[in-house]
């Protein structure tokens, strides 16, 4: 339903022969999209007898259908005049949609079910391989890049003059939740995605690149919540038929912020301690397989070395 005294509408896109489409329509259709092309990775995985885990495809669902949710609903409306819907949407999409959409592990998908090019031409599936190791997939993936990037997508933004510039329009608004998707992705790829990539530390490097950005969330939401005067001048004056106060308001929204520093960082932990097990269980099966096709030939060596001894002492 639309909000009184709201004036919400967004200048169309138009595409080829008089089509309008607004932006809610843009982003519900590339979330259908994207649904669809991972759809069409998994049955071409199944019809050639390959095997592809079913909670990984229900994680990048849920990731999809959360950012649709965030961007292509009234709830985009709500967020541009009450600061706690906002910063639901900003939350959602940068913590919660990221860690599903890599759980699902969309890039590990495309490279099994795209067909190779030709010899000596570069298909869809040689591309994204060439992106995946090249400088500039390095650079964006390094702690160095990530972590600074994460924490400036707070205190640079909130607490500067560029979010209120953004603010003066849903387009604004819709750019600046893609910004947070895209820091979200970036910022727990090399953390806990699933898909391969140029970064990729120890487990225990992995936990300390987390808590290293986590914090600052939670220092970010009690900033918020201890203000005695509204901190975000977009949203110091709300409409009055809402019957809002903006510094409850405010500190609803800080306390949001504040506790989805603390559960995202459960289930990515949650997430690594599963993997690291799962790792090593792997690379035990690997050792056993490769002692077996040796035959022991340390043990064999050591028996040879003993028997070595026992003949000298003789």
């Amino acid at each position: 339903m639309d909000m009184p005294g709201m004036d919400m509408d967004l200048p169309p896109f138009t595409l080829g022969r008089g089509l309008e489409f607004s932006f809610d329509a843009f982003f519900l259709i590339g979330s259908i999209l994207g649904l669809v092309l991972y759809g069409w990775g998994v049955v071409r995985l199944r019809r050639r007898g390959d095997a592809w885990p079913v909670g990984r495809t229900v994680a990048f669902a849920i990731g999809v259908l959360s950012v649709a949710l965030v961007m292509c609903t009234k709830l985009n409306d709500y967020g541009m005049v009450m600061f706690s819907v906002h910063m639901v949407q900003h939350m959602v999409i940068s913590m919660l949609s990221p860690i599903l959409l890599l759980l699902g592990a969309p890039v590990t998908l495309a490279l099994r079910a795209l067909p190779p090019a030709a010899r000596g031409h570069k298909g869809p599936r040689e591309l994204l391989l060439m992106l995946l190791h090249s400088r500039y997939m390095k650079v964006i993936t390094h702690p160095v890049f990530t972590i600074p990037m994460f924490i400036a997508s707070l205190y640079g933004l909130y607490f500067t003059p560029l979010f209120d510039f953004l603010m003066g329009s849903k387009t604004g608004h819709i750019a600046m939740m893609v910004h947070f998707l895209a820091v979200g992705l970036v910022f727990f790829w090399p953390i806990m995605g699933v898909d391969p990539g140029p970064h990729r530390p120890g487990y225990v490097m992995r936990m300390l690149e987390l808590f290293a950005g986590m914090p600052f969330h939670a220092f970010f939401g009690i900033a918020l919540m201890m203000a005695s005067e509204p901190m975000i001048k977009t949203y110091a004056n709300p409409p009055a038929s809402l019957g809002i106060d903006p510094l409850l308001d405010q500190q609803w929204g800080g306390g949001i912020a504040w506790a989805f520093s603390e559960i995202p960082s459960v289930l990515v932990l949650i997430a690594l301690v599963y993997q690291w097990y799962h790792s090593e269980q792997r690379a035990a099966k690997r050792s056993d397989r490769s002692e077996d096709r040796n035959g022991d030939q340390e043990l064999a060596a050591y028996n040879s070395y003993l028997a070595s001894l026992q003949a000298r002492g003789q």
